[in-house]
């Protein structure tokens, strides 16, 4: 089959376009899956470039990343193949050959899926969607009814599902105020999206270039990230506070997000795209009685809300761009200028 390898940590020139790579097979407790298109997330380049990496690790989740990997957690598919069932596999919906499927990212214990402790991820821990086929345990494979292109539904999976895992996470409810950082990347479009579904209030911090975008994705304020939050969140909104600060952006703006949290307040996070260390005056936490959360593993039963969600129309895709997978690199390269708003994907070979 043809594939795109990782074939170690760096620059673009890891990624390499392959015409002959062995196709797999399933085996019991598993399912084939022909690729329709895949999406690009925040992972696959920070996993490229080995940004997960500290010093006793070579960047992987958790086992050491294996070298060549197909990346790409973020299917949509065909499946062609089913392997043996499993009695274990208690979770596993009914697939079938020739149904079409969106693919959970995150691989889990079959015999304790609640367990977050040995956790990993497609196209890290296993090869993806960065190829015409990949397998993936049955219980990844969610089948899906819906009138949207394999690119559209490719589109949802690690996005859409980090924003609901982080706002349910954090138990954002109708009527509050939700500051959302990143506003025009992949989970903060999603987060947006969500979060009005939510019926909260969303206000979104981006670039002066993406407002009018942003706002079009659903936000009701958009805040500049090159000036001070404080006094343009008073301005537009005649408040001074908002109930959950969602961030994937971290950075130097991260403690003007915190001083924004009323008393009782909650912070909730899922990426560090402007720097992962910041600095923390304890006393803003305790005298505040604030809470935070952490958001990475999607809990068992999330994805299949999220897949209902998407068949009865309550979450609209949101593409910036389309590539060919023989455009992985050019792709990947578009992601790290983040000039789009939405989501880029590969689909198609030639």
């Amino acid at each position: 089959m043809r594939a795109v390898l990782l074939t170690g940590h760096g620059g673009l020139d890891r990624l390499e376009v392959v015409q002959r790579h062995p196709c797999p097979s399933p085996a019991a407790g598993e399912v084939l899956v022909r690729v329709g298109a895949c999406a690009i997330n925040a992972t696959d380049v920070n996993t490229r470039v080995g940004w997960y990496a500290r010093d006793d690790d070579n960047g992987a989740w958790d086992e050491p990343l294996r070298f060549p990997r197909v990346q790409g957690a973020d299917v949509c598919g065909e499946v062609v193949a089913v392997g043996q069932s499993l009695p274990a596999a208690t979770l596993a919906p009914a697939l079938a050959v020739g149904d079409r499927v969106m693919v959970d990212p995150w691989l889990r214990n079959r015999d304790h899926p609640e367990r977050l402790d040995g956790c990993g991820y497609v196209g890290s821990e296993i090869d993806g969607g960065y190829a015409e086929y990949l397998v993936v345990p049955m219980e990844n494979a969610h089948p899906v009814h819906a009138a949207l292109s394999d690119a559209e539904l490719a589109s949802f999976a690690t996005s859409s599902g980090t924003a609901l895992n982080m706002l349910e996470r954090v138990g954002l409810r109708a009527g509050e105020t939700v500051l959302v950082t990143g506003a025009s990347g992949g989970v903060g479009t999603a987060l947006v999206h969500i979060a009005r579904l939510f019926g909260a209030t969303v206000v979104a911090v981006t670039t002066a270039e993406k407002a009018e975008r942003v706002l079009a994705e659903g936000a009701h304020v958009v805040l500049d990230r090159a000036q001070p939050l404080a006094p343009q969140l008073s301005a537009a909104r005649g408040a001074r506070t908002v109930d959950v600060v969602a961030d994937v952006v971290g950075g130097a703006q991260w403690g003007e997000a915190i001083d924004l949290l009323r008393r009782g307040g909650r912070y909730v996070v899922s990426g560090a795209l402007a720097g992962a260390v910041v600095p923390l005056d304890l006393r803003t936490l305790y005298l505040n009685d604030l809470t935070m959360f952490g958001a990475t593993v999607m809990p068992p039963g999330l994805f299949a809300r999220l897949v209902g969600m998407v068949e009865r129309g309550e979450l609209a895709p949101s593409i910036a761009a389309i590539y060919r997978f023989s455009e992985v690199r050019q792709a990947h390269e578009a992601f790290a200028r983040k000039e789009h708003v939405g989501k880029l994907i590969l689909r198609g070979w030639e």
